[in-house]
């Protein structure tokens, strides 16, 4: 959930040139700005990250955000990146431009391609590897999780790939790829209301977008540079949103600009967010841990509750990836505490 707070009834339209407010359009805005990642090691690609930042933690249920590329394969070596697990939250994964493989250990063998969504709901527990395919010459696209809700983290994982919905709104071509904006909504499974469409608008042009009143929204921005409420987004900014907006207008500046646009209702819960998992508590982090540590790199032995949890369903399906599985980094020395 968000760590500021809002009250959405003072906020019935966010626009560029009015709105119904007493407070000033600024405050409604927050500039995350990207910090660098080695994506894989300190030799592998580098991702920009903005979400979890010290500024947010979280969007909605949104609660993770790496943007990368544009970058030549030929360059960087392209996204390999080894088979690792993952426990309460869903992987979206949306590209620009390129082609990535996509392997889990439900039996799922699928290609990520522009305009297409790839959806996994690890629920209690999944591992999958990712790697860019050998016909790719430029990688360019965002990674993305959502932590589900109590009552939907501890299901079974499952994963689905659709067409995102296309649609024109003023100037502006827009993908809708999760959850609902407007009158239009996507087929993925959600487990909490969310928004995620990629937006493209020529130079000076303006769109506006239907959102909801309670939900905060996050928009990041790929390429040009945007005003939302007065404010100016640069390249690889995420401009976080608060709630109060009943619609939220976007316009381009001097070249073609295209943002992602995330949303959601506050998720009222607090989560534990350590390496690839998403849990609730430390002890309960720490048993992921060791039920990967035993399961993949054979080191030690799993929870009984959790034997079996991230690699038995189809042994081999994302192993067969050179280098072997991703082992877990070491804990901290202190206890982990839940994000606000």
């Amino acid at each position: 959930m968000s760590n500021l707070e809002r009250d959405p009834a003072e906020v019935t339209e966010c626009s560029n040139g009015q709105a119904t407010a007493t407070a000033g359009l600024a405050e409604l805005v927050e500039i995350i700005e990207p910090r660098e990642v080695p994506l894989g090691g300190p030799r592998a690609m580098t991702v920009r990250r903005t979400l979890p930042s010290k500024a947010r933690t979280m969007i909605g249920a949104w609660c993770f955000l790496d943007h990368y590329g544009p970058e030549r394969v030929a360059a960087t070596g392209g996204m390999h990146v080894p088979p690792h697990p993952h426990t309460g939250l869903q992987t979206v994964s949306w590209l620009f431009e390129g082609e990535i493989e996509h392997r889990d250990s439900v039996g799922s063998h699928a290609l990520v391609r522009p305009g297409e969504l790839n959806l996994m709901t690890a629920g209690r527990g999944i591992s999958h590897s990712e790697v860019s395919t050998p016909g790719t010459d430029v990688l360019h696209g965002a990674q993305l999780w959502v932590a589900l809700p109590d009552d939907a983290r501890h299901r079974l994982p499952s994963f689905e790939s659709h067409v995102s919905k296309r649609v024109r709104l003023g100037d502006a071509d827009v993908q809708l790829f999760l959850g609902r904006l407007g009158a239009i909504e996507a087929e993925a499974l959600t487990f909490s209301a969310l928004v995620a469409a990629q937006i493209d608008l020529p130079p000076h042009a303006s769109v506006e977008l239907p959102v909801e009143a309670t939900h905060e929204h996050g928009v990041l921005v790929d390429a040009g540079t945007v005003s939302i409420l007065n404010r100016e987004v640069r390249p690889h900014e995420l401009a976080y949103v608060a709630p109060g907006c009943t619609t939220l207008t976007v316009t381009a500046g001097d070249a073609p600009a295209r943002v992602l646009l995330i949303g959601g209702e506050p998720l009222g819960e607090q989560i534990l967010m350590w390496w690839n998992f998403v849990g609730r508590s430390h002890d309960e982090v720490v048993a992921y841990r060791a039920a990967w540590q035993a399961e993949a790199i054979g080191d030690g032995a799993p929870p009984a509750a959790l034997d079996d949890l991230f690699v038995a369903t189809l042994p081999g399906t994302t192993h067969d990836h050179e280098g072997g599985p991703l082992p877990a980094p070491a804990l901290p020395t202190v206890r982990l505490k839940p994000r606000p």
